[in-house]
Protein backbone atom coordinates (compact mmCIF):
# COMPACT_ATOMS: atom_id res chain seq x y z
CA UNK A 1 0.00 0.00 0.00
CA UNK A 2 1.88 3.31 -1.41
CA UNK A 3 2.16 6.18 1.80
CA UNK A 4 0.01 8.92 2.08
CA UNK A 5 1.19 12.02 0.08
CA UNK A 6 2.53 14.98 2.49
CA UNK A 7 -0.80 17.29 0.97
CA UNK A 8 -2.98 15.06 1.98
CA UNK A 9 -3.62 16.02 5.12
CA UNK A 10 -5.04 19.20 3.99
CA UNK A 11 -7.50 17.63 1.32
CA UNK A 12 -8.52 15.37 3.90
CA UNK A 13 -8.78 18.51 6.46
CA UNK A 14 -11.65 20.42 3.65
CA UNK A 15 -13.31 17.09 2.42
CA UNK A 16 -13.84 15.00 5.41
CA UNK A 17 -17.37 15.84 5.56
CA UNK A 18 -19.76 17.50 6.89
CA UNK A 19 -19.01 16.58 10.82
CA UNK A 20 -15.30 16.12 9.89
CA UNK A 21 -14.26 18.34 7.63
CA UNK A 22 -12.97 22.09 8.93
CA UNK A 23 -10.44 25.21 8.19
CA UNK A 24 -6.81 25.19 8.13
CA UNK A 25 -5.41 26.77 10.78
CA UNK A 26 -2.63 29.88 9.53
CA UNK A 27 0.15 27.91 9.89
CA UNK A 28 -1.30 25.12 7.91
CA UNK A 29 -2.45 27.19 4.95
CA UNK A 30 1.22 28.56 4.75
CA UNK A 31 2.62 24.82 4.24
CA UNK A 32 -0.55 23.99 2.14
CA UNK A 33 0.58 26.98 -0.50
CA UNK A 34 3.92 26.57 -0.01
CA UNK A 35 3.78 22.86 -1.33
CA UNK A 36 1.68 24.39 -4.09
CA UNK A 37 3.77 27.02 -5.17
CA UNK A 38 7.01 24.47 -4.72
CA UNK A 39 5.09 22.22 -7.18
CA UNK A 40 4.99 19.51 -5.05
CA UNK A 41 1.08 18.52 -5.00
CA UNK A 42 -0.76 16.20 -7.85
CA UNK A 43 -2.96 17.71 -10.33
CA UNK A 44 -5.44 16.03 -8.26
CA UNK A 45 -4.73 17.40 -5.02
CA UNK A 46 -4.86 21.16 -6.41
CA UNK A 47 -8.19 20.63 -8.50
CA UNK A 48 -9.28 19.33 -5.26
CA UNK A 49 -7.95 21.70 -2.63
CA UNK A 50 -9.03 24.85 -4.48
CA UNK A 51 -12.70 23.60 -5.30
CA UNK A 52 -13.06 22.44 -1.33
CA UNK A 53 -11.76 25.78 -0.36
CA UNK A 54 -14.35 27.44 -2.93
CA UNK A 55 -17.55 25.16 -1.14
CA UNK A 56 -16.67 25.69 2.11
CA UNK A 57 -15.30 29.69 1.46
CA UNK A 58 -11.96 30.57 2.52
CA UNK A 59 -11.29 32.09 6.17
CA UNK A 60 -9.31 35.08 7.67
CA UNK A 61 -6.36 32.96 8.64
CA UNK A 62 -6.63 30.72 5.43
CA UNK A 63 -5.77 33.55 3.14
CA UNK A 64 -3.39 35.32 5.85
CA UNK A 65 -1.31 31.78 5.34
CA UNK A 66 -1.78 31.70 1.73
CA UNK A 67 -0.54 35.08 1.38
CA UNK A 68 2.33 34.98 3.29
CA UNK A 69 3.41 32.00 1.25
CA UNK A 70 3.45 33.61 -1.69
CA UNK A 71 5.31 36.44 -0.28
CA UNK A 72 7.67 33.96 1.11
CA UNK A 73 8.10 32.53 -1.87
CA UNK A 74 9.21 34.93 -3.53
CA UNK A 75 10.85 37.24 -1.71
CA UNK A 76 8.44 40.23 -1.48
CA UNK A 77 10.25 41.77 1.33
CA UNK A 78 11.85 46.05 0.94
CA UNK A 79 14.86 44.10 1.49
CA UNK A 80 15.06 42.14 -1.45
CA UNK A 81 13.31 44.34 -3.52
CA UNK A 82 15.68 47.04 -2.29
CA UNK A 83 15.20 50.84 -3.47
CA UNK A 84 11.12 50.58 -4.23
CA UNK A 85 8.83 52.28 -2.22
CA UNK A 86 5.57 52.75 -3.13
CA UNK A 87 2.31 54.56 -1.16
CA UNK A 88 -0.16 52.60 -2.41
CA UNK A 89 -0.55 49.28 -3.23
CA UNK A 90 -4.00 48.71 -5.64
CA UNK A 91 -4.96 45.58 -7.00
CA UNK A 92 -6.79 45.08 -9.80
CA UNK A 93 -8.35 41.53 -10.18
CA UNK A 94 -11.98 41.82 -11.33
CA UNK A 95 -12.27 43.41 -14.83
CA UNK A 96 -15.06 45.40 -16.35
CA UNK A 97 -18.01 44.37 -18.12
CA UNK A 98 -20.55 47.34 -18.15
CA UNK A 99 -18.54 50.69 -17.05
CA UNK A 100 -14.85 51.50 -18.30
CA UNK A 101 -12.27 51.36 -15.21
CA UNK A 102 -12.53 54.68 -14.83
CA UNK A 103 -10.66 53.83 -11.48
CA UNK A 104 -7.52 54.42 -13.60
CA UNK A 105 -7.45 57.48 -14.09
CA UNK A 106 -8.21 58.26 -10.24
CA UNK A 107 -5.17 56.57 -9.65
CA UNK A 108 -3.54 58.34 -12.61
CA UNK A 109 -4.68 62.05 -10.68
CA UNK A 110 -2.56 60.60 -7.67
CA UNK A 111 0.31 60.08 -9.37
CA UNK A 112 0.22 63.44 -11.11
CA UNK A 113 -0.10 64.70 -7.40
CA UNK A 114 3.60 62.92 -6.18
CA UNK A 115 1.43 59.93 -4.97
CA UNK A 116 3.61 56.60 -5.96
CA UNK A 117 0.74 54.00 -7.20
CA UNK A 118 2.45 50.43 -7.46
CA UNK A 119 -1.06 48.71 -8.84
CA UNK A 120 -1.10 44.45 -10.11
CA UNK A 121 -3.75 42.59 -11.78
CA UNK A 122 -4.12 39.71 -13.65
CA UNK A 123 -6.35 39.85 -17.40
CA UNK A 124 -8.32 37.19 -19.67
CA UNK A 125 -10.04 35.15 -17.03
CA UNK A 126 -13.14 35.90 -17.52
CA UNK A 127 -14.99 36.12 -20.99
CA UNK A 128 -16.61 39.14 -21.39
CA UNK A 129 -14.60 41.67 -19.37
CA UNK A 130 -11.79 44.28 -20.00
CA UNK A 131 -8.81 44.41 -18.04
CA UNK A 132 -6.39 46.93 -16.69
CA UNK A 133 -3.32 45.74 -17.74
CA UNK A 134 -4.65 45.98 -21.88
CA UNK A 135 -6.53 49.33 -21.43
CA UNK A 136 -3.66 50.77 -19.31
CA UNK A 137 -1.35 49.59 -22.34
CA UNK A 138 -3.69 51.48 -24.83
CA UNK A 139 -3.31 54.38 -23.00
CA UNK A 140 0.44 54.41 -22.97
CA UNK A 141 1.03 53.08 -19.56
CA UNK A 142 2.70 49.37 -20.50
CA UNK A 143 2.99 46.91 -18.11
CA UNK A 144 6.52 46.14 -16.11
CA UNK A 145 8.07 42.52 -16.61
CA UNK A 146 10.28 43.09 -13.55
CA UNK A 147 11.13 45.04 -10.55
CA UNK A 148 14.00 46.99 -12.57
CA UNK A 149 11.00 48.11 -15.02
CA UNK A 150 8.48 48.81 -11.89
CA UNK A 151 11.31 51.22 -10.34
CA UNK A 152 11.65 53.23 -13.68
CA UNK A 153 8.62 53.80 -14.77
CA UNK A 154 7.46 54.49 -10.48
CA UNK A 155 10.69 57.16 -10.79
CA UNK A 156 9.16 58.22 -13.96
CA UNK A 157 5.26 58.39 -13.43
CA UNK A 158 4.70 57.96 -9.97
CA UNK A 159 2.71 54.54 -11.46
CA UNK A 160 3.53 51.37 -12.28
CA UNK A 161 1.82 48.20 -13.21
CA UNK A 162 3.10 44.66 -13.24
CA UNK A 163 0.84 41.50 -14.09
CA UNK A 164 0.20 38.64 -12.11
CA UNK A 165 2.10 36.77 -14.70
CA UNK A 166 5.36 38.58 -13.87
CA UNK A 167 4.53 39.15 -10.25
CA UNK A 168 3.76 35.10 -9.55
CA UNK A 169 3.36 32.51 -12.72
CA UNK A 170 2.21 30.38 -10.34
CA UNK A 171 -0.86 32.14 -8.92
CA UNK A 172 -1.30 32.93 -12.90
CA UNK A 173 -1.90 29.83 -13.90
CA UNK A 174 -3.50 28.73 -10.99
CA UNK A 175 -6.06 31.85 -11.90
CA UNK A 176 -6.20 30.48 -15.09
CA UNK A 177 -7.81 27.43 -14.30
CA UNK A 178 -11.21 28.92 -14.16
CA UNK A 179 -12.11 27.88 -17.46
CA UNK A 180 -11.50 24.54 -16.25
CA UNK A 181 -13.39 24.56 -13.33
CA UNK A 182 -16.30 27.44 -14.20
CA UNK A 183 -15.15 28.84 -10.47
CA UNK A 184 -13.36 31.14 -9.25
CA UNK A 185 -10.85 29.75 -6.75
CA UNK A 186 -9.17 31.37 -3.41
CA UNK A 187 -6.14 32.63 -5.52
CA UNK A 188 -8.62 35.02 -7.12
CA UNK A 189 -8.71 36.80 -3.41
CA UNK A 190 -5.55 36.40 -1.95
CA UNK A 191 -3.98 38.25 -4.53
CA UNK A 192 -5.90 41.29 -4.36
CA UNK A 193 -4.31 40.90 -0.27
CA UNK A 194 -0.44 40.60 -1.78
CA UNK A 195 1.13 43.57 -1.12
CA UNK A 196 4.31 42.86 -2.33
CA UNK A 197 6.13 46.26 -1.74
CA UNK A 198 4.52 46.43 1.84
CA UNK A 199 2.81 49.85 0.90
CA UNK A 200 1.87 51.38 4.44
CA UNK A 201 -1.64 52.13 2.39
CA UNK A 202 -4.21 49.58 0.39
CA UNK A 203 -7.15 49.27 -1.68
CA UNK A 204 -9.06 46.94 -3.48
CA UNK A 205 -12.24 45.36 -4.42
CA UNK A 206 -14.89 42.94 -4.08
CA UNK A 207 -18.12 42.47 -5.53
CA UNK A 208 -19.92 39.90 -2.76
CA UNK A 209 -20.86 41.70 0.17
CA UNK A 210 -19.65 38.86 2.52
CA UNK A 211 -16.02 39.43 0.92
CA UNK A 212 -16.05 42.85 2.06
CA UNK A 213 -15.33 41.81 5.92
CA UNK A 214 -13.51 38.94 4.89
CA UNK A 215 -10.53 41.00 3.09
CA UNK A 216 -10.76 43.22 6.80
CA UNK A 217 -9.59 40.50 8.44
CA UNK A 218 -7.26 39.16 6.52
CA UNK A 219 -5.62 42.61 5.90
CA UNK A 220 -5.18 42.61 9.80
CA UNK A 221 -3.79 39.54 10.60
CA UNK A 222 -1.49 40.61 7.88
CA UNK A 223 -0.88 43.92 9.81
CA UNK A 224 -1.29 45.93 6.61
CA UNK A 225 -1.32 49.87 8.45
CA UNK A 226 -3.86 51.16 6.53
CA UNK A 227 -6.53 49.47 3.92
CA UNK A 228 -9.76 49.82 2.20
CA UNK A 229 -11.55 47.72 0.73
CA UNK A 230 -14.49 48.94 -1.83
CA UNK A 231 -17.75 46.79 -2.56
CA UNK A 232 -16.99 48.59 -5.84
CA UNK A 233 -18.35 48.50 -9.70
CA UNK A 234 -17.83 44.62 -11.03
CA UNK A 235 -15.77 43.89 -8.05
CA UNK A 236 -13.03 46.27 -8.91
CA UNK A 237 -11.78 48.83 -6.02
CA UNK A 238 -13.85 52.12 -8.24
CA UNK A 239 -16.73 54.12 -6.44
CA UNK A 240 -20.27 53.82 -8.17
CA UNK A 241 -21.14 57.09 -8.18
CA UNK A 242 -25.05 56.36 -8.72
CA UNK A 243 -25.60 54.41 -5.76
CA UNK A 244 -24.71 53.99 -2.39
CA UNK A 245 -20.73 51.95 -1.73
CA UNK A 246 -20.34 50.08 1.44
CA UNK A 247 -16.19 50.58 2.34
CA UNK A 248 -14.43 48.54 4.81
CA UNK A 249 -11.51 50.35 6.64
CA UNK A 250 -8.82 49.43 8.34
CA UNK A 251 -6.07 51.90 10.69
CA UNK A 252 -3.65 50.36 12.36
CA UNK A 253 -5.38 47.15 13.78
CA UNK A 254 -8.61 49.14 13.86
CA UNK A 255 -11.59 48.27 11.69
CA UNK A 256 -14.58 50.14 10.62
CA UNK A 257 -17.25 49.85 8.12
CA UNK A 258 -18.53 52.97 6.24
CA UNK A 259 -21.33 54.25 3.67
CA UNK A 260 -20.17 56.01 0.93
CA UNK A 261 -23.08 58.34 0.00
CA UNK A 262 -24.03 58.32 -4.02
CA UNK A 263 -22.98 61.51 -6.08
CA UNK A 264 -25.39 61.14 -8.51
CA UNK A 265 -29.32 61.37 -8.17
CA UNK A 266 -30.04 58.95 -11.13
CA UNK A 267 -28.98 55.01 -11.53
CA UNK A 268 -27.07 54.48 -14.93
CA UNK A 269 -28.75 52.39 -16.75
CA UNK A 270 -27.50 52.60 -20.62
CA UNK A 271 -25.54 50.25 -22.36
CA UNK A 272 -21.79 51.95 -22.15
CA UNK A 273 -19.33 51.36 -25.15
CA UNK A 274 -16.44 49.84 -23.48
CA UNK A 275 -13.52 51.80 -25.42
CA UNK A 276 -11.08 52.96 -23.45
CA UNK A 277 -10.34 55.62 -26.09
CA UNK A 278 -13.19 57.53 -24.35
CA UNK A 279 -10.46 57.28 -20.78
CA UNK A 280 -8.30 59.49 -22.99
CA UNK A 281 -10.69 61.92 -23.80
CA UNK A 282 -12.35 62.20 -20.39
CA UNK A 283 -8.66 63.00 -19.19
CA UNK A 284 -8.07 65.62 -22.06
CA UNK A 285 -11.03 66.91 -21.24
CA UNK A 286 -12.49 67.29 -24.53
CA UNK A 287 -15.97 64.68 -23.32
CA UNK A 288 -18.38 65.11 -21.32
CA UNK A 289 -18.38 61.66 -19.49
CA UNK A 290 -20.92 62.47 -16.18
CA UNK A 291 -21.10 58.99 -14.97
CA UNK A 292 -17.28 58.48 -15.56
CA UNK A 293 -15.96 62.03 -14.27
CA UNK A 294 -18.09 61.52 -11.27
CA UNK A 295 -16.83 57.90 -10.66
CA UNK A 296 -12.89 59.24 -10.74
CA UNK A 297 -13.84 61.89 -8.28
CA UNK A 298 -15.51 59.66 -5.96
CA UNK A 299 -12.71 56.62 -6.15
CA UNK A 300 -10.24 59.62 -5.74
CA UNK A 301 -11.92 60.99 -2.80
CA UNK A 302 -11.94 57.71 -0.65
CA UNK A 303 -8.21 57.07 -1.77
CA UNK A 304 -7.47 60.87 -0.22
CA UNK A 305 -8.96 59.76 2.97
CA UNK A 306 -7.04 56.66 2.97
CA UNK A 307 -3.78 58.36 2.71
CA UNK A 308 -5.25 60.85 5.35
CA UNK A 309 -5.18 63.84 3.48
CA UNK A 310 -9.22 64.35 3.91
CA UNK A 311 -10.76 63.13 7.04
CA UNK A 312 -14.34 62.57 5.61
CA UNK A 313 -16.77 62.57 1.96
CA UNK A 314 -17.46 66.34 1.49
CA UNK A 315 -13.83 67.45 2.60
CA UNK A 316 -12.48 64.59 0.46
CA UNK A 317 -14.77 65.50 -2.37
CA UNK A 318 -13.28 68.90 -2.54
CA UNK A 319 -9.89 67.87 -2.19
CA UNK A 320 -10.37 65.32 -5.17
CA UNK A 321 -12.07 68.30 -7.92
CA UNK A 322 -8.91 70.75 -7.18
CA UNK A 323 -6.46 67.62 -7.84
CA UNK A 324 -8.49 66.77 -10.92
CA UNK A 325 -8.58 70.05 -12.30
CA UNK A 326 -4.91 70.11 -11.81
CA UNK A 327 -4.26 67.25 -13.21
CA UNK A 328 -1.67 67.33 -16.66
CA UNK A 329 -3.95 67.02 -19.63
CA UNK A 330 -0.90 66.09 -22.11
CA UNK A 331 0.05 62.99 -20.06
CA UNK A 332 -1.99 60.51 -22.56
Amino acid sequence: MPAEHAFAPYVRALGKGKLGSRSLSQDEAFDAMSMILQQQVEPEQLGAFLMLLRVKEETPAELAGFVAAVRSFHNYSSAQIPGIAVDIDWSSYAGKKRHLPWFLLSALTLAGQGIKVFMHGARGHTQGRIYSEDVLQQLGFPAAHDWDQVESQLSNTNFSFMSLQHLSPPLDHIISLRAMFGLRSPVHTLTRLLNPLEAKHTIDGVFHPAYGPLHQQTAMLLKHPRSLTIRGDGGEAEIRPDSECELQWVDEQMSSRQIWQRQLSKRDTQDQQLDPERLRLLWRGECDEAYGEAAVLSTLACCLVLLGQAQEQNEASHLATIWWQNRNKLLM
